[in-house]
């Protein structure tokens, strides 16, 4: 393991214990122990690629994080995430951060993707980029879908974006789903729509968890309306989420029609 993923784990781990922040993992018998693979995330908080790294280190694979180019603009996260070989994107222009995976993945790397390509306000699974089947069919990785809940109690946009939530004790359960695959022939766009209604699937049935739903009479600007929470509605969401055009257009989830108006 590279010096730098070393730090950065050290850093992170000394985190979660000062907030007291408990990852629980499920599905770790789900990621192949060799070989190219992909895990495709649900996105609910801003740190959620650290829990998901977090949970994910039972397997003994090195996750590379496709993330936000701009996070390369301090050059002591460029220093670390160029160390921990995590690849840029730029959403107006993935071309070269696609080929990158690529690349990452015929070495046999593992890969981990919010195809998402954002955090819905709503916090049900929002449009879907097409990069993960595009990955699938070009080098045959194995994909794990991966759903992530209870960061979202952390730090999360909103509007009024809330700030971080220093409160200790927070549970984060990421579950890692039966492997899937796409073939040469698979059509990326409706493969993309069925790994849409696989994420809502496991993203539901998470969030209906006892431990997870609200207090009654709980204010839970945190929890999604059509669950009985107080999250914008995806109608309500649909004003405020942003995604690139070129994305799939959910089937899944909650009032779908919202996104053909």
């Amino acid at each position: 393991m590279s010096r730098h993923y070393l730090a950065a784990n050290a850093v992170f781990r000394m985190a979660m214990r000062a907030l007291d922040i408990e990852v629980r993992p499920e599905g770790l018998e789900n990621i192949p122990t060799s070989g190219p693979v992909i895990l495709a995330s649900t996105h609910v908080s801003y740190p959620d690629f650290v829990f998901v790294q977090h949970a994910a280190s039972g397997s003994d694979r090195k996750l590379r994080f496709m993330s936000r180019y701009d996070v390369w603009n301090n050059s002591l996260a460029a220093s670390f995430m160029d160390g921990m070989r995590h690849i840029p994107v730029d959403r107006d222009a993935p071309a070269a951060a696609l080929l990158r995976a690529r690349q990452m993945l015929d070495e046999g790397e593992a890969l981990a993707i919010f195809p998402e390509a954002g955090i819905s306000y709503s916090f049900t699974v929002r449009p879907l980029m097409r990069g993960v089947a595009a990955l699938a069919r070009a080098t045959g990785a194995t994909v794990v879908p991966t759903a992530i809940w209870g960061s979202q109690r952390i730090y999360t946009v909103g509007n009024p974006e809330p700030p971080f939530d220093y409160r200790r004790g927070r549970k984060v359960d990421v579950v890692f789903g039966t492997p899937i695959q796409a073939t040469p022939d698979s059509d990326p766009t409706e493969w993309t729509r069925q790994l849409g209604h696989t994420l809502t699937d496991m993203l539901e049935e998470l969030q209906q968890r006892p431990q997870h739903r609200p207090r009654p009479g709980e204010l839970a600007t945190w929890y999604p309306a059509h669950l009985g929470g107080h999250a914008p509605t995806r109608e309500q969401a649909f004003d405020l989420d942003v995604w690139p055009t070129s994305a799939v257009m959910p089937t899944w989830g909650p009032d779908p029609e919202v996104y053909r108006s």
